[in-house]
């Protein structure tokens, strides 16, 4: 078959047009395609509800595919293991309780499975500002391409709208900073504010992770590493069941309001 360039260049521009357009609306946007992002999309999507994940970076997999140090495994708790034994990833376990997994096999079969549920996954494309209305309350994100702000171009961004959005940049913690700063709001935090996270306790940082996974300030839900920053817990390292976890109860938080709604 003889190739023509430009069918080539239209099938790119309008199958990704289609879906960033169709994705303007959704019922959960997620900032970040960390392995809590993508779990939370995983099981949104699966529930049937209409899913999107904005990840700045040209990959996706947020600290996981780097391993510990460069050394591409991670090392996961019974509770985590369960959740990679429902997506299909190889575990091992290395001593009773503790379990090893390949970094670049988890993230993408994490990617795959999520966007196989129905979650759409959009690279190199920043969150710059939310969106709010009445009360104050986050009604979706304000994005422009990655390669605009590296570029420190001054070039308007577009908007999408959402029922409820998830914090999951990771360390930065980059939504709450936002509504901190820009909107001077007041977080479920004891500050009000971004607490910041606290040094190496992966026993403490795992726990904790879990509780900090909640619904931060009307409309946002802190997920992931983002949770233990808002919320003041300790860093983990490279063990990434609680990602896992809270990821999933964040997805859990969303289809309870979803339902009592």
């Amino acid at each position: 078959m003889k190739i023509d360039d430009i069918t080539v260049s239209r099938a790119i521009a309008e199958s990704f047009t289609k879906d960033f357009v169709d994705s303007m609306e959704v019922d959960v946007a997620i900032a970040g395609a960390g392995p809590s992002g993508m779990m939370a999309a995983y099981y949104l999507a699966k529930a049937g509800v209409k899913t999107a994940i904005f990840e700045r970076q040209l990959r996706v997999g947020g600290g996981m595919p780097g391993g510990g140090m460069m050394f591409n495994r991670i090392v996961l708790q019974e509770e985590g293991k369960e959740l990679l034994d429902e997506i299909g990833v190889q575990t091992k376990e290395y001593e009773k309780g503790y379990y090893i997994a390949d970094s670049l096999e988890t993230i993408s079969t994490l990617c795959f499975r999520s966007i196989q549920a129905g979650a759409k996954i959009f690279n190199l494309i920043s969150v710059e500002d939310v969106m709010i209305r009445e009360h104050d309350r986050i009604v979706g994100l304000v994005l422009n391409w990655s390669a605009v702000s590296l570029a420190n171009l001054h070039v308007d961004p577009l908007a999408v709208r959402s029922k409820t959005v998830i914090d999951a940049t990771g360390h930065a913690s980059e939504i709450c900073h936002i509504v901190v700063k820009k909107l001077g709001g007041k977080l479920n935090t004891r500050t009000g504010g971004v607490v910041g996270e606290k040094s190496l306790w992966a026993d403490v940082g795992e726990r904790e992770l879990v509780e900090n996974t909640r619904e931060v300030y009307p409309g946002l839900i802190v997920a992931g590493m983002a949770a233990n920053a808002v919320y003041g817990s300790p860093r983990m390292g490279a063990i990434f069941g609680g990602m896992l976890l809270s990821g999933k109860k964040a997805a859990e938080i969303v289809l309870r309001d979803h339902a009592d709604n």
